[in-house]
């Protein structure tokens, strides 16, 4: 299956850029872009994209807030951060808003195109080896952990122990065949793990059960 991509940034270098990386690509191809969030938001709607690479600073709308109303419509897309900064604190917002990742904007052309295979998958939480410091710092920041919906508190109730190690395996940046080695387990049964992980918190993908974890102190920063 081909991964259809939607670039939203407000510079037209950055936009050709990674449309010509991406369309080089045998399984990616680039169906749009978009110059500001607010635009992002419209073009989701008419095209439909797998994946949205999405600049944070941008006029009219930014990343974060168009975001946030991508994930509220229940698109289907996923959105992967685009950023120069590796500890830009806006990123921690969009994840929260619930972006599927982040990817630095000078990353090679393996790395975006494997950035946004990852997201696409929704098999493991993006980490050029930065996400989960740039989660882990940023959880700092709360003086208290985030007070979650009582809907949500129920259901992190109603996670098995077994469960709840696998969450905060996931939020220590770990994949499913790692966790499955740490557990003594097949893979197969660490997907299942996470599927019902997702499902019973109301989250997108492991990126949010990252940020969960971290706020929800299962897992303590450093």
């Amino acid at each position: 299956m081909t991964i259809r991509v939607l670039i939203a940034d407000d510079q037209m270098m950055v936009r050709e850029g990674f449309s010509v990386l991406l369309n080089a690509m045998p399984d990616i191809e680039v169906v749009g872009e978009a110059v500001n969030g607010r635009d992002a938001v419209e073009r989701v709607r008419e095209l439909a994209p797998d994946v949205v690479l999405m600049d944070i600073r941008m006029p009219e709308m930014n990343g974060i807030e168009a975001t946030r109303e991508i994930v509220a419509a229940n698109s289907t897309a996923k959105v992967l951060v685009l950023t120069t900064f590796d500890l830009d604190e806006y990123v921690y917002q969009a994840l929260r808003a619930g972006a599927s990742g982040f990817l630095l904007k000078d990353a090679s052309a393996r790395q975006l195109a494997d950035g946004v295979r990852v997201v696409a998958a929704g098999e493991a939480l993006l980490a050029p080896s930065v996400t989960r410091r740039l989660i882990t710092e940023f959880s700092k920041l709360s003086e208290s952990p985030r007070l979650m919906p009582t809907a949500q508190q129920a259901a992190y109730g109603d996670l098995t122990e077994r469960e709840t190690e696998v969450l905060v395996l996931i939020a220590q940046g770990l994949s499913n065949g790692e966790i499955a080695e740490r557990l003594v387990v097949a893979e197969s049964t660490i997907k299942t793990h996470v599927s019902r992980i997702l499902v019973k918190l109301g989250l997108r993908d492991r990126t949010q059960a990252a940020v969960f974890a971290y706020e929800a102190r299962l897992v303590t920063p450093g």
